[in-house]
């Protein structure tokens, strides 16, 4: 149909037709491919296909990820029966620190007064602590050492302006009573607490001491900590660091806090034991220790390169020569993470950057002459890569992808000492930490086997740099803040407060998201929790096994975890 300007419109109705026939055509090809092509033949290509790439890749990848595990669940079991027998060894023939090396208690002399006691520096870092920072400023404040030989330095990041102001308002109050305390902030959180550490070092009044003992804002030392730790760097010249052990106030908190704290314990009553017994070295723990200032700067003091500062300058120490020691019986009290959130961000941290570290310092490890080289070798295997690597992925690509996968493959046998006898082995190893908790073992191995997810996603992270590879998010503490009333400030204090806010902020604060209902689920653990319930129903029905039970409760493990069930519940968790 022409319009008045000469253009044609078609008509709607006038396709009809068209369209009709077009469908025609379709339906005439569709009737000719169903004649022509067997489809029963192609469906059998497909299985055929499906067949080849079962035989010749699937299976062969899974049963070399299952020899891959098998040897280093070997590797694993080797190394926790060696530091498991030189802690034994100590306890036996009660090789303390004391006793390897010289120790003598600071003598007070009239005459010289308190020049006798080292210049000693504490450290506090802490950032936004508002719920836990009276308690390490109140207890560095009560140390037992001459208040004119200690200096104590509280490193403030805070964006709060509120908690800002609380800081240094403690501060204030400390120092009114006759303690060398110094509040020190910066305009910037660049190297997050390895910045603040570095820019600490920066005072001209830390020029006058010799060592620095160092607390994160929950770590409540005893009165006695210094002159307990600092005699050995006094006597012993070639030590760099003394580490104490850490105690947790909160460990009772709920089921969590008491699987973390079996995890802790072995860490420092064998793993930390055996590396200073028998190598000087383990990894500072970045609190709760005196460093030797001099040792230090030789090391080249703090860097930000990696999200564990503390790993990193021990390392370097170590290569320089310089020795460890542990004192277990030295405790200082903190606190425990105790929302899953809270503790799903540290052991990322704790993963991440120590295989970041790994990959920066490998080749100036292998190329160090300062060191022997069993040393070299305590440090690249059991320390980082059996420790950091190798125990993060066997225990979820074993324990949660090989395992529930055989069961689809009825060629696949797994040895019975591998899925038994060295996995009950190494259990009760790490299990002699926490002797009092030995009941909850079995809960213990399947909240591991639930936080290997993330541990494992953290080191590949670290290792192959990606994208949280930088990624510092501050442990949240609860204190007791979830647990009391609310306290009703004094009048002259909330005028200060009121104040404080008029001041324009160093940093801005982030404004929180608000969180709705589906943002509280762990979609991972959810994700890996469905994945292990269908291979427990197909074991069950088809395959039998008899991996079935340990898939159920696995699943039942993650579940919990992925519906945020663990640890204290609060509203932000």
């Amino acid at each position: 149909m022409e319009a008045a300007d000469g253009t044609a419109n078609l008509i709607i109705g006038d396709q009809l037709p068209l369209f009709t026939s077009t469908v025609v055509q379709i339906r005439r090809l569709w009737r000719e491919l169903a004649t022509t092509i067997q489809w029963e033949n192609v469906s059998e290509l497909v299985l055929y296909g499906l067949n080849l790439f079962r035989s010749f890749f699937v299976l062969p990848s899974l049963q070399f990820l299952l020899v891959l595990c098998l040897a280093m669940t070997l590797m694993i079991l080797l190394e926790k029966l060696f530091v498991g027998a030189v802690s034994l060894i100590v306890r036996i023939f009660k090789i303390t620190p004391e006793k390897r090396y010289k120790w003598e208690p600071i003598k007070k002399d009239e005459e010289l007064g308190s020049s006798v006691y080292p210049m000693v520096l504490v450290q506090i870092p802490m950032y936004n602590e508002k719920e836990v920072y009276k308690l390490s400023i109140r207890a560095a404040c009560g140390l037992d050492w001459p208040s004119d030989r200690v200096i104590v330095q509280v490193l403030d990041d805070s964006t709060d302006l509120v908690v800002k102001d609380l800081v240094e308002m403690e501060c204030q109050h400390w120092k009114s009573k006759g303690v060398n305390i110094k509040y020190e902030v910066r305009n910037n959180r660049k190297g997050y607490k390895a910045g603040a550490l570095k820019e600490g070092m920066k005072h001209d009044y830390v020029q006058a001491c010799e060592y620095i003992a160092m607390f994160d804002a929950d770590f409540q030392p005893q009165p006695d900590f210094l002159l307990r730790t600092v005699p050995f760097l006094m006597h012993n010249p070639d030590i760099a660091l003394v580490q104490s052990r850490w105690r947790f106030v909160n460990a009772d908190e709920c089921l969590m806090t008491r699987l973390q704290e079996m995890s802790l314990d072995y860490h420092f009553k064998v793993e930390q034991e055996a590396g200073s017994t028998m190598f000087s070295f383990f990894g500072f723990n970045g609190t709760a220790g005196v460093w030797r200032i001099n040792a230090i700067s030789d090391a080249g003091g703090w860097k930000d390169r990696t999200t564990v500062e503390d790993m990193d300058l021990a390392v370097r120490a170590s290569l320089r020569g310089w020795k460890f020691v542990y004192v277990g019986d030295v405790h200082v009290k903190s606190e425990l993470p105790s929302t899953f959130k809270a503790f799903r961000f540290q052991q990322h941290r704790w993963s991440c950057g120590p295989a970041n570290l790994f990959k920066k310092m490998f080749f100036e490890i292998v190329h160090n002459q300062k060191v022997s080289f069993w040393k070299k070798v305590h440090m690249m295997y059991d320390f980082f890569f059996i420790g950091k690597i190798a125990s993060h992925t066997v225990t979820f690509i074993y324990y949660c992808v090989v395992i529930p996968l055989s069961v689809f493959f009825p060629e696949m046998v797994i040895p019975y000492w591998g899925i038994v006898y060295v996995p009950t082995i190494i259990t009760l190893c790490k299990s002699v930490g926490t002797p009092s908790s030995f009941h909850l073992v079995f809960v213990w191995i399947l909240f591991e086997n639930v936080m290997s997810l993330h541990r494992l996603k953290a080191a590949l992270t670290g290792l192959f740099e990606a994208g949280r590879v930088n990624e510092w998010v501050v442990t949240e503490k609860l204190g007791d803040a979830h647990k009391t009333k609310p306290v009703i400030i004094d009048i002259t204090e909330a005028d200060k407060l009121v104040d404080s806010q008029l001041t324009k902020p160093c940093i801005p604060k982030l404004k929180k998201k608000k969180s709705g209902l589906f943002d509280r689920f762990y979609y991972s653990e959810l994700a890996i929790g469905v994945f292990l319930s269908f291979c427990g129903y197909y074991d069950a029905a088809i395959s039998k096994k008899g991996y079935c039970l340990y898939l159920f409760v696995q699943s039942i493990a993650f579940f919990v975890a992925g519906f945020g069930y663990l640890g204290t519940q609060t509203p932000d968790s």
